[in-house]
């Protein structure tokens, strides 16, 4: 019998720019092949989209001043063309999710709320919003606001009459050493506290909007099961896949930019799976 995974892939005529097993990267623009999948055959997405925030200021890292700028990727065109470009995206992993399947979008100020909106306004439930909350988060260099510390995930299921995977016994029970706001036994709460990527999460390089294994792996374990399939269209080094990867799921991940891709082979290709 062939696999859904398979059949999915069938249908894009886009050719993989890598794969091995269920990893499957793409090189080319989300909307590409978002366009090409067939409707109602992804479990759940996570997208990081661009921040819009490269506009010449300036953060701290590793004890230096640096630039924010990440990309022409993530420049801003306007709050129109902006809020556009994030509703077109989010229309596109509407049609593509199960009537079951669930949405995770990250993001600071700079984007969030644009997200939020357009959410809302394409009929998805939001089930939560969590605060990731970094603990080691960087310094604010003017002293004339709060220290930026936290990303916002917004978790929405495509139908508000679907009935979506949560691991609730999972997330109370489980053992999270790394997020010390978690109390054993406990029902997790929407805050979690977990530190920025690690050292040995960059050994190959990092991605300037790079996300923590721990943080992939919580949203994983929490929202699929083993074997679903996990889209990401705004792959960048990968973090979705690799941990996807090492919990037995499926992995479809998309990106424009080469140099990132090539990264986040590199570090497929350290996992022992």
């Amino acid at each position: 019998m062939v696999s859904s995974e398979k059949k999915i892939l069938a249908s894009i005529v886009t050719r993989p720019y890598f794969q091995k097993g269920n990893f499957v990267l793409y090189f080319a623009d989300a909307m590409n092949i978002l366009d090409q999948l067939p409707p109602d055959s992804i479990d759940m997405i996570f997208a990081d989209p661009p921040y819009n925030l490269s506009n010449g200021g300036f953060s701290v890292h590793a004890g230096r001043r640096v630039s924010v700028n990440k990309g022409d990727w993530d420049k801003s065109k306007g709050f129109k063309d902006d809020y556009d470009f994030h509703y077109k995206w989010l229309n596109a992993c509407k049609r593509v999710l199960k009537p079951h399947g669930t949405l995770w979008v990250s993001g600071t100020y700079h984007s969030i709320y644009q997200c939020g909106y357009a959410i809302q306004s394409l009929g998805y439930h939001v089930l939560n919003d969590v605060a990731w909350f970094k603990p080691n988060a960087a310094p604010n260099l003017s002293c004339r606001f709060f220290t930026a510390s936290h990303e916002t995930l917004i978790w929405a299921r495509k139908d508000k009459k679907g009935r979506h995977t949560f691991n609730y016994g999972l997330m109370k029970n489980g053992v999270w050493q790394e997020d010390f706001l978690k109390k054993p036994k406990f029902q997790m709460r929407s805050v979690w506290a977990i530190g920025t990527p690690k050292p040995i999460e960059k050994k190959y390089g990092k991605h300037p909007t790079q996300k923590p294994i721990d943080l992939l792996s919580r949203i994983i374990l929490a929202s699929t099961t083993h074997g679903q399939i996990i889209l990401d269209p705004f792959t960048g080094s990968s973090t979705t896949g690799i941990a996807a990867s090492v919990l037995g799921r499926k992995f479809i991940g998309i990106d424009s930019e080469k140099k990132y891709l090539d990264l986040s082979i590199k570090r497929f290709n350290d996992i022992k799976l």
